[in-house]
């Protein structure tokens, strides 16, 4: 035989035998989901990347840029060319409440929560811990679609609260009880509501649950100051009321004439507000930030809320989904209001106004903001769902970037929570809860509501998905 036929021959085993080890070598990679091709949003730093999204049971497994999926098997394919990927969306202050009669028309809001794509909700306190906890474990079982659900049980408070269901605390040993209970349930974070609790207390079971390692949050008696309340280890401060108590050069002596009862909470208002200090409030908050102490501004409700005497909200869209009970919860805000003065009105919606200038200015100073609706039953045409993407909105109003008010829902709330190793980005190892938005959320923030496809649980719900879940949520 001719030696440069051998030659050949020999060459073309080779090249052979090099293929076969070369697939050896680069087994299948099998998964249940891939995600192909979706630009892929880096809340930490804002860039955007072309990802493909490996999911096996629930988590995501890895995350690729590699063009070539040859070597890839999945159960599940979703093409999400031109799509943008974020996690799914967290709304860190809403509410189930309102008593027994209202237990389905609060159950019914866990349709309008995943109908926009808000898969994780933080119940901050309420009078229907049993139902909630029934319907978490429902939930997690895959037995009822709703977002994942961390909730405080019920608020702190003291004797004679406000909100029905508190625990109502006023000596050592009731403050040592209700964390007790709270621990029992378990609570994934203390909420502590300031109606009728005295400063002292208030201070003491921030303390004490700061001994037992549970975090904390909630509103503040005025009788405190910011200061003392930051120091003591809240984690997170629920709207911007006590945060500009914390930047009046005059706190100090107006906080001592509510103790002397010469003024009460809406009388400080203005006083607060005309002696803020821009030495004071930077100095607050750094102390904020050295604390990693969060601040919940609630902007949306606090203007949907300001303008009652003159938006019509009986044409809302969302109106259908609340049920005759919860609109009826509406009555109390309403009626406020045409019982205010026109004073009254002006100072409310002055204040608001200044509420925006101050949480422009928190995220400049780079403390860390968290995305709240304050949805929930007495909270007029504050609808939950939609809210939380109305109060993103609200933040970038202000003049925050639609970057960071992307980082206070999700990003921030899983820190809040302790909750970063599973939740708050796309990373791998992390539960896959996944938002595929048809249209770029940083260049536009009401593209938030522009969704393609949400993962949660497990599940896959498309557009057609969500909007029949939406439409299931009609009140009757």
């Amino acid at each position: 035989m001719n030696i440069s036929i051998k030659l050949r021959q020999t060459c073309l085993a080779l090249c052979c035998l090099t293929f076969l080890l070369s697939c050896k070598s680069e087994p299948k990679i099998t998964c249940d989901v891939i995600i192909k091709n979706g630009h892929l949003i880096h809340l930490e730093d804002g860039s955007v990347s072309i990802s493909n999204i490996l999911i096996t049971d629930n988590r995501i497994v890895k995350i690729t840029s590699d063009t070539d999926l040859t070597t890839i098997e999945a159960k599940s394919i979703i093409d999400a060319k031109g799509k943008f990927i974020v996690p799914g969306f967290w709304d860190n202050h809403t509410h189930f409440r309102g008593g027994d009669s209202l237990i389905d028309a609060n159950k019914n809001f866990l349709k309008l929560f995943m109908a926009n794509g808000i898969t994780t909700v933080r119940d901050a306190g309420g009078d229907l811990t049993s139902s909630v906890l029934k319907w978490r474990k429902a939930i997690a079982n895959n037995e009822l679609v709703g977002p994942t659900i961390f909730t405080s049980g019920p608020k702190i408070d003291g004797p004679g609260g406000t909100w029905a269901g508190s625990l109502e605390v006023d000596t050592d040993e009731n403050i040592s009880k209700a964390l007790d209970s709270l621990q029992a349930i378990p609570s994934d974070f203390v909420k502590i509501y300031d109606s009728r609790i005295s400063g002292e207390n208030y201070i003491k079971v921030i303390q004490e649950a700061e001994k037992r390692g549970l975090i904390t949050s909630g509103h503040m008696p005025f009788t405190v100051e910011l200061d003392a309340t930051i120091d003591a280890g809240i984690d997170a401060v629920e709207h911007l009321y006590y945060i500009m108590k914390g930047s009046s050069s005059q706190e100090k002596e107006i906080t001592q004439q509510l103790i002397n009862k010469e003024i009460g909470f809406w009388d400080a208002m203005p006083l607060l507000q005309s002696s803020f200090s821009d030495s004071t409030a930077l100095k607050t908050f750094e102390h904020l930030k050295s604390k990693n102490v969060f601040v919940v501004p609630t902007l949306h409700i606090g203007g949907v809320l300001s303008y009652l005497d003159e938006v019509d909200h009986t044409n809302d869209a969302y109106l259908e989904y609340m049920s005759d009970g919860i609109q009826q919860t509406y009555k109390g805000r309403i009626d406020r209001v045409k019982n205010s003065t026109e004073q009254q009105v002006a100072d409310r919606k002055a204040l608001d106004d200044f509420f925006g200038g101050l949480a422009f200015k928190l995220n400049e100073n780079g403390v860390s903001l968290l995305a709240g609706s304050d949805s929930g039953a007495y909270n007029s045409y504050t609808y939950p769902g939609i809210s939380l993407h109305k109060e993103m909105e609200a933040m970038v109003a202000t003049g925050i970037s639609p970057l960071d008010a992307l980082k206070s829902s999700a990003y921030n709330g899983a820190k809040f929570l302790k909750q970063d190793a599973d939740y708050g980005t796309i990373s791998e190892g992390k539960i896959a809860d996944i938002i595929l938005l048809n249209s770029n959320p940083l260049e536009d923030i009401r593209n938030t509501q522009d969704i393609f496809m949400v993962l949660s649980n497990g599940d896959q719900h498309t557009k057609a998905d969500l909007d029949n879940l939406l439409n299931s949520a009609i009140a009757n």
